[in-house]
């Protein structure tokens, strides 16, 4: 055994992001995740504080980010499932272009009815994380271009981008928002700034998806009217899929009462955090996101994508029922770091597994309807936050509500799917 193969055995782990070194659009698709999240995390620490200013009540608050996520569904459940069909990089510059638009009205207007209407048909991030059609539409295009024991991996480190990107994002935003403040800006015009530059991303996004060759696209064109087809361009995965969207669908709602947003609220509230230390609480939070992502290809080579999915997720979700429960802030911050280290290692083992139970030329309408399905569940929880964080009674209630339903998600998620091997892990047991 040579030198080259030990180290290849040995680093396996980081082989996906040297394999993808040379791709050209692999790299543009990493740089607009980058800029995506970044974009997400900038904008997520100061939305419900910049809502707040603008004078939304609490149930404003939650119900507008309902809608917002709502809107997010029905967009990206018509963007992902047409995407094969109609064309990858068409559909990411309109997802694009309508990221910009809701950052751009929602810079301008303080009337609840117009902040309504971006927030339902724009694009726009409340927990910092993917909404809108571009994760499914741009995973589809990568697991196409590599072999399947590759795809975990590079969803890894593609999450890692994200999550690095979100952290930096995050960071900015509260550093700048507090140099304004500081400097005698208005608080309500420091996060309106930051809304623009939200918007401004947008654009630089569509530019960037414009720049992507034809190999991005569907390698099999879906047939609209082959006799096998169902709706939502499925055919054999259907029942799979569906099955798997419940479930995430169950995941996300529980997660939506703690989305990035209300968690900056939540600090804000019951301990006084101020903008500038809020960035850096979200930075090493998504920073350790990130790592504990890429860790996960490493976990799923040994005992599998489902397996790895429910036993990091498990941990991750009791810290998180702990976390209102610690009397000061330093420890709140603790656990809360704590859970973000192991809690999105079921991210990329997720992703993976359900372009790998799926048709090929079903995974960007796989990918799309799950990823819908969890926008629904998300869009659901902030409206039954928002309520409960006016209350200082039960400000710990959504932590404790979140912990609960993703273990149940867990235990259902093992149950149904443990014996359900991607083709990589059945043929790793035969050989």
């Amino acid at each position: 055994m040579n030198i080259t193969t030990i180290i290849s055995k040995r680093w396996d782990w980081i082989d996906p992001i040297m394999a993808f070194a040379l791709t050209r659009d692999a790299r543009q698709l990493f740089l607009t995740r980058a800029v995506r999240l970044f974009a997400y995390g900038f904008l997520s620490v100061v939305l419900v504080l910049y809502l707040a200013e603008v004078g939304l009540t609490e149930p404003q608050v939650g119900l507008l980010l309902t809608l917002t996520l709502i809107g997010d569904t029905a967009i990206s459940l018509w963007l992902t499932t047409t995407a094969d069909r109609f064309g990858r990089r068409r559909m990411l510059i309109v997802g694009a272009l309508l990221m910009f638009g809701a950052g751009a009205l929602f810079s301008q207007t303080r009337d609840f009815f117009l902040l309504t209407l971006a927030a339902t048909i724009g694009v726009l991030s409340p927990s910092g994380n993917e909404v809108g059609p571009f994760l499914p539409i741009e995973q589809s295009a990568l697991a196409q271009l590599i072999p399947a024991e590759r795809r975990t991996g590079l969803f890894a480190w593609y999450n890692l981008t994200g999550s690095f990107a979100t952290a930096l994002g995050a960071l900015a935003a509260g550093a700048l928002a507090q140099t304004l403040q500081n400097s005698g800006w208005l608080i309500l015009d420091s996060y309106r700034l930051i809304v623009i530059i939200y918007a401004a991303f947008g654009l630089i996004l569509a530019v960037l998806f414009s720049l992507l060759s034809p190999r991005i696209e569907a390698s099999t064109i879906p047939n609209a009217h082959s006799p096998n087809r169902f709706s939502l361009g499925l055919h054999r995965s259907r029942r799979v899929v569906f099955k798997l969207s419940a479930l995430f669908a169950l995941d996300a709602f529980a997660g939506g009462f703690v989305v990035q947003s209300l968690l900056a609220y939540w600090f804000h509230v019951r301990f006084g955090v101020e903008p500038a230390v809020l960035g850096s609480i979200f930075f090493g939070a998504n920073l350790l996101a990130g790592i504990s992502a890429l860790s996960a290809a490493w976990v799923a080579r040994r005992i599998g994508l489902i397996n790895t999915m429910v036993f990091t997720h498990l941990p991750s979700n009791v810290l998180l029922m702990l976390v209102p429960l610690m009397p000061n802030l330093p420890l709140a911050i603790a656990l809360l770091l704590l859970r973000f280290s192991i809690s999105q290692m079921d991210v990329p083992t997720r992703q993976s597994y359900t372009l790998a139970v799926v048709e090929p030329d079903e995974r960007s309408a796989a990918a799309g309807v799950t990823g819908v399905a969890r926008t629904i569940g998300a869009a659901l929880a902030p409206m039954l936050t928002a309520p409960l964080l006016a209350n200082p009674a039960w400000l710990g209630l959504p932590f404790l509500i979140s912990g609960g339903l993703k273990i149940v998600y867990d235990l259902a998620l093992y149950r149904e799917f443990q014996a359900v091997k991607p083709p990589e892990e059945k043929i790793k047991r035969e050989q």
